[in-house]
């Protein structure tokens, strides 16, 4: 008993040294990053980046040229936010509404339907037949559905729904189809309620795909009204970075843009709210990977 209970503590003392090591190694970016944010572009520059800011290293000339234009900034958070909810919510009901028909053992066509969604896992039509569709037959030039319609399906995302209702004891289906309940009232009083540790995972998984996308913005959105947070910052970015090679290659002289700093403080706004929130959601990550693990 001694001698089990001793590899015990030293296997606890290990796992957890290892375990705080890799969350250091992980964490020490995003501090370096809000410490960049803070920093001068001169110091940056010169002395490179540091875990402390002192008096002389601090500005805020990063966010200030980040923020130059506020009301862009938060037109662009109103865009992005709108997008997430609703995006989150159409694709967390089609989603769990496929994985549900897919897990039933009375659905003939399972497995040919299950085999169509797999198929488009390993090949597609490609960039250009895609856009072609999404622009000339719906439309999606400069609408703001163009945000939210090519995230709204995710086949590993349904894989996981189905894998999930399958482990709900199908005896209460058929229980309530002798009640006389409908495929939809089946779906919605048994099958929802039943999966709140399945919703609560696609739900921040998809929030996340819809909150960190610029790509549809980029292909889709010219009108500035209808860009999202992540590419209204990439375009400040851009922007002052052909300032600076127009500068050099003309040899005019222009106001030192803070650059570095600049690109910082654009991650500190872009992915603040998002590590405010996942302390309080960390452990749906966990679910979403041990959903599904054994039953497939």
């Amino acid at each position: 008993m001694k001698r089990k209970s001793r590899d015990k503590i030293i296997f606890a003392v290990i796992s957890y040294t290892l375990i705080a090591l890799f969350a250091l190694a992980c964490v020490i970016p995003f501090y370096l990053i809000i410490v960049g944010s803070f920093t001068s572009e001169h110091s940056i520059l010169t002395e490179g980046y540091s875990f402390l800011v002192t008096a002389d290293r601090f500005s805020l000339a990063g966010y200030d040229t980040a923020l130059k234009n506020p009301m862009e900034i938060l037109r662009a958070y109103g865009v992005t936010i709108f997008v997430t909810v609703l995006g989150t919510v159409l694709s967390i009901f089609l989603m769990t509404m496929t994985g549900y028909v897919l897990s039933r053992k009375d659905f003939p066509w399972k497995n040919g339907f299950s085999f169509f969604f797999f198929f488009t896992t390993l090949f597609n039509g490609g960039l250009v037949p895609w856009y072609l569709l999404c622009t000339q037959t719906f439309q999606f030039n400069n609408k703001l559905y163009a945000l939210i319609i090519p995230g709204l399906f995710s086949v590993w995302n349904m894989i996981i729904a189905k894998s999930f209702m399958k482990g709900i004891p199908y005896e209460m289906v058929e229980a309530a189809k002798v009640d006389g309940a409908g495929d939809f009232c089946i779906y919605y009083k048994i099958m929802i309620p039943m999966a709140k540790p399945l919703i609560a995972t696609l739900g921040l998984f998809t929030a996340l795909a819809y909150w960190n996308d610029w790509y549809n913005c980029m292909l889709f959105i010219n009108d500035n009204r209808f860009w999202n947070l992540q590419y209204t910052l990439q375009n400040i970015l851009n922007s002052s970075e052909a300032l600076k090679r127009i500068a050099a290659l003309t040899g005019q002289q222009v106001q030192q843009l803070p650059s570095e700093s600049m690109k910082m403080a654009m991650t500190v706004i872009a992915t603040g709210p998002v590590i405010l929130l996942y302390p309080f959601l960390q452990k749906y990550f966990v679910k979403g990977l041990t959903i599904g693990a054994v039953k497939g």
